[in-house]
């Protein structure tokens, strides 16, 4: 039994589809939204059909505020370890430190060569990884320097790369398909024995693990059980569903927390003998999320007086209210809180997937008002964009500030009517039904 102690994170494993490139990012959205720590992002350069892994996590790095984000793992025979370095130390700095650096020796070597890479025998590629870490940690050190430790994550297999993992990694990162839970003991314990003769504690490698998705109600003890038995504490499930996502965010990682919780201050009970947790209400998420809009429209009058007297230029009362969340995102039963106003913008089609539908198979009935709330959806966009109108034409119409009064007056009253409405309607479903 080895608990190593680390604090828990929980994370995702997104494809980067070239052809739904919008979708990854957004999957890195809900990640941030559902209460994750973590983005990872498959990094296979000679596969066409992927976006460049880099590239889409500095997206994502510049759409979240405290989502940390890397590549699982970053394939190094295509990557040359300066470049590479300096690429991770950017972004970090950039991100106020949010980024790790998950990296692997290289594999599809055929694929590598055809992309202009080399081709490694596994010693080679096992040496390359060596020198690698080493040239990226001295680029570090001469800078750009990260703004805090990035850790090193080794997505290793055999038993020498095991062993490179445990004298110069800073975690461990296999999949549960190349590495089943069944043979954790045994590579751990390499990796152990390797930072020990490295004059290393081993407790100074964290141990992440892709994990599958399951259906399976235990699926939190078990994942408990892997930080108990085998000091697994970063768990990153693999796949793009938005409703796994969410699940995986809401239900499955605070499980896993109290868990470890209780059994380290020992005290562990089966998760059947747990007290349950203090009921909360769904719907009430709802009304958290239209009273944060509600302040938002307020401030959107605050704003628009400003400029009717010349305290605020235009330009800067338009930059103002795109920042906003009913701006961002006039879907508003979209904007879900995970927990009481955590307030997000994710893309229309995720939530046009996931919430909307799930209320119309709970209760076909609903079908009349969720086709109205998505109509009212629409108008409150034209809404918005008429005051974004408005404010383009105060400089250069005679009756601009007019015009621009009377666009604010109607998005406050379509606005308000519409949340007025969405809860009348929609906050007992919720309770009965949930977001998903």
């Amino acid at each position: 039994m080895t608990d190593y102690g680390h604090d828990l994170q929980f994370g995702t494993f997104i494809t980067p589809d070239a052809g739904h490139a919008e979708r990854a990012v957004e999957l890195a959205l809900l990640t941030e939204s559902a209460g994750l720590e973590l983005a990872t992002f498959q990094d296979h350069p000679y596969q066409r059909r992927f976006l460049d892994a880099w590239a889409l996590v500095a997206t994502v790095l510049a759409r979240t505020t405290t989502l940390r984000a890397t590549t699982n793992v970053s394939n190094l025979p295509l990557r040359p370890p300066y470049v590479l370095a300096t690429t991770v130390a950017s972004l970090d700095v950039l991100s106020r430190g949010r980024v790790e650096l998950g990296i692997g020796a290289g594999a599809f070597w055929d694929a590598i060569v055809q992309a202009g890479g080399p081709r490694r025998t596994p010693g080679e590629a096992r040496r390359a990884l060596d020198e690698g870490i080493a040239t990226i940690r001295r680029t570090w050190e001469r800078g750009p320097a990260p703004v805090h430790d990035v850790e090193v994550w080794v997505g290793a297999v055999g038993p020498k790369m095991l062993a490179l993992t445990g004298r110069v990694g800073d975690g461990w990162l296999p999949s549960q398909s190349y590495v089943p839970p069944e043979a954790l003991a045994e590579s751990n314990a390499r990796i152990d024995e390797a930072a020990v003769a490295a004059g290393r504690d081993p407790v100074a490698v964290r141990r992440l693990y892709n994990v599958e998705p399951s259906g399976d109600p235990a699926w939190a003890e078990w994942l408990a059980e892997l930080t108990l038995e085998h000091g697994t504490s970063t768990f990153i499930v693999t796949g793009d569903d938005p409703e796994l996502i969410r699940r995986f965010g809401a239900e499955v990682a605070p499980a896993v927390r109290e868990l470890v919780r209780a059994a380290r201050e020992g005290n562990p009970a089966p998760l059947a003998e747990r007290p349950a947790a203090a009921p909360t209400s769904t719907g009430r998420h709802l009304v958290d999320v239209h009273d944060h809009l509600r302040a938002e429209l307020v401030q959107v009058f605050d704003l628009i007086g400003q400029v009717e007297s010349g305290a605020l230029d235009p330009a800067a009362a338009r930059g103002a209210i795109n920042q906003m969340t009913l701006r961002q995102n006039e879907w508003t039963l979209g904007a879900y809180c995970q927990s009481y106003c955590r307030l997000v913008a994710t893309h229309h089609t995720i939530e046009d997937s996931s919430v909307f539908p799930h209320l119309r198979r709970s209760d076909p009935t609903l079908g009349p008002v969720l086709d109205r709330l998505e109509q009212e959806h629409h108008v409150i966009h034209g809404a918005l964009e008429a005051v974004d109108r408005a404010l383009v034409a105060v400089l250069s119409a005679p009756d601009g500030l007019g015009r621009l009064r009377t666009a604010v007056d109607e998005l406050a009253t379509t606005l308000t009517a519409h949340l007025a409405y969405e809860e009348e309607q929609l906050v007992g479903p919720l309770d009965r039904y949930g977001f998903y």
